[in-house]
């Protein structure tokens, strides 16, 4: 077994050990009834074969430990007869009966309270692996993400999610279950025949062998479909994203085409996977009909020779069939434990991966924004080549600095690295002095807002997405932090107000209502620092308008970092700093660079002519 599928079935179920521990109890109950029910049949069927009355059986005497097997086929016998002696073959049948429907009772009973255990294991380990899966989703660098489909993680937290906790419960059954049915079968039949129950075991070991030769290439099958599934689930939701795109362009034959090949795939795939699992019912079926064929060569050979009952050989036959169809079981459990370990695979390439930006041990909490923020001959890369090269500024508190250049100068990564999505790979940013990175991530990022010029909102109400970066906010406080960022108007326009939900992404929303709602939740959080990467690009002049006037709400008397596309509203900034290819071509006051006449300059004349 796989070591990991090992550590995981340990490790989830530990919570539950107690749902365990009752689950492994009433499987042992299961599995002595379900052999007793076989052996309670012997003497039904001597009374209906009429086997003679006999009149006296001696009572057993005790001759030690090695005469266990005749001592105990003695106590039996000497009270069976006894009873029929007393209450006669009609007494005795009904006893049978009784006997037979108390023994299925409790098998099915103690069947049932297996499951239901199992139950609260099933669904806990589907529920914590999830938790772990998600939990580590949201801490992992946004890097390990860029490259990474959507739907390869959403596949990993829910199709491979279950068949690791499908393997993990089908271990419990395998180590526990099924071992015990076949144990007790096997103690049952040497006690009834040792010489037949020895000749099962040589032709029994060639149905394993068969079935083991099926289920070789199933992990690598598995792997194969969890991957065309994950590139399936990315195209739809990649199809939804870009809907407008995909019609606008005419290009839904392209993408049509696209998806046809990639359910083929899972089709082709699928159908290798299925079939070769399918396979294994049909031959161990035959397999374990030819062996019970053998047995009733053999063992009717033995009936007809006197040396063995009637109703014993039938007894026996049935047991021999009760050890085949747990070892068809466990031949089945193999293939589901090979497609677990492949989701195995893939969910701990997640759990696994390490985090570049934790904390250290002894980080410090900063409560406070003091003096400034230095940026000190940083470099950063996010392959081989440097995005930012040697780049050195501060900006003091109390400052709205702006960054400007064309697009992939570096502005977006600048903010990203004063966030510390990333760090630094050279260098060094500072705020009053401590080195980033020896700070919590939490207490920095509370010490910052961040408007994006995506305006990234949530499938809840208007309330809880303005409320984001401050849990438990009275009303009062939202709004006004809703009339702050221009919004309270609108949002009271709204069905239900601040309670209206506002679907996917925000999209019951227009383009500068969602940014206003950005700019709200940004204002209610009130940090010391604001990060603005291109708030207003994406907007209307109408919009545009609104907007801006909620920004210059939000930046009063705070630090500001404005990652500008229109230069029109960064020309009251205290620092403008230009970029080019990852540098620093300029660095001063509007009036200043104007007066340069240089990159900024002719900036600024390019969006006038615009």
């Amino acid at each position: 077994m796989d070591k990991r599928v090992q550590q995981t079935f340990v490790k989830y179920i530990k919570p539950y050990k107690k749902q365990a521990v009752l689950s492994i109890i009433s499987n042992v109950f299961f599995a002595l009834f379900s052999t007793l029910s076989f052996i309670v049949f012997i003497p039904l069927l001597e009374i209906l074969f009429k086997e003679e009355k006999r009149e006296h059986v001696a009572k057993p005497v005790w001759h030690g430990i090695t005469h266990l097997k005749q001592f105990l086929n003695a106590y039996v016998d000497y009270h069976w007869v006894n009873y029929i002696n007393l209450h006669g073959f009609k007494g005795a049948l009904v006893a049978i009966m009784v006997l037979i429907i108390l023994i299925i009772l409790l098998k099915n009973l103690f069947n049932y309270l297996a499951l239901y255990f199992m139950t609260f294991l099933r669904n806990g380990i589907l529920k914590d692996m999830r938790n772990d899966m998600y939990d580590k989703i949201i801490n992992l660098p946004i890097s390990f993400f860029s490259e990474k489909r959507k739907g390869d993680v959403i596949t990993r937290m829910t199709s491979d999610v279950v068949e690791v906790q499908w393997a993990s419960l089908i271990i419990l059954e395998i180590i526990v279950r099924e071992p015990l049915t076949i144990l007790f079968s096997v103690i049952t039949m040497l006690f009834l025949n040792v010489k037949l129950t020895l000749f099962i075991f040589v032709f029994t070991p060639i149905a394993g062998f068969f079935i083991s030769i099926i289920g070789k290439r199933l992990r690598k099958d598995s792997h194969l479909v969890q991957k065309y599934v994950s590139i399936f689930l990315s195209h739809i939701e990649e199809t939804l994203t870009g809907l407008k795109i995909i019609k606008g362009f005419n290009a839904e034959k392209q993408f049509s085409d696209r998806f046809k090949q990639m359910t083929y795939n899972i089709f082709k795939s699928n159908n290798r996977l299925v079939n070769r699992q399918n396979l294994a019912h049909p031959v161990s079926e035959f397999l374990g009909v030819l062996v019970i064929v053998v047995i009733l060569w053999f063992g009717g050979s033995m009936v007809l020779r006197k040396e063995l009952a009637p109703a014993v050989f039938l007894t026996f036959i049935a047991l021999a069939y009760n050890i085949l169809t747990p070892a068809k079981s466990i031949a089945r459990a193999g293939y589901t434990i090979r497609k677990g370990m492949a989701s195995v695979d893939r969910i701990f390439s997640i759990l696994d991966a390490k985090n570049p930006l934790q904390d250290k041990p002894n980080a410090i909490v900063k409560k406070s924004f003091d003096r400034n923020i230095e940026f000190d001959h940083v470099s950063f890369r996010y392959e081989k080549e440097n995005v930012l090269k040697n780049i050195s500024f501060k900006i003091n508190k109390g400052e709205m600095v702006a960054l400007v250049g064309q697009s992939g100068s570096g502005k977006s990564t600048i903010a990203n690295l004063l966030m510390r999505f990333y760090d630094v790979n050279e260098g060094a940013i500072k705020i009053d002095g401590l080195d980033l990175r020896d700070l919590t991530k939490k207490s920095l990022r509370n010490l910052m807002g961040l408007v994006t010029q995506d305006s990234i909102l949530f499938n809840d109400t208007v309330r809880n997405n303005i409320a984001l970066g401050k849990p438990g906010a009275r009303m009062d406080e939202i709004i006004h932090a809703a009339k702050i960022a221009n919004a309270h108007d609108f949002i009271m326009e709204l069905p239900q107000g601040y309670e209206t939900n506002i679907g996917d992404s925000g999209n019951r929303l227009s383009g500068g209502q969602k940014q206003r709602l950005n700019i709200a939740r940004a204002i209610l959080k009130n940090p010391p620092v604001m990060v603005l990467d291109e708030a207003t690009s994406a907007l209307d002049t109408e919009s545009e308008k609104l907007v801006q006037d909620a920004l210059d709400n939000l930046m009063v008397n705070r630090t500001s970092v404005v990652i500008a596309h229109r230069l029109s509203t960064i020309k009251n900034a205290n620092k403008i700093i230009v970029m080019h290819r990852g540098e620093i071509v300029e660095m001063g006051s509007h009036q200043e660079l104007m007066n340069q006449k240089g990159v900024y300059h002719n900036l600024i004349m390019l969006q006038s002519f615009a």
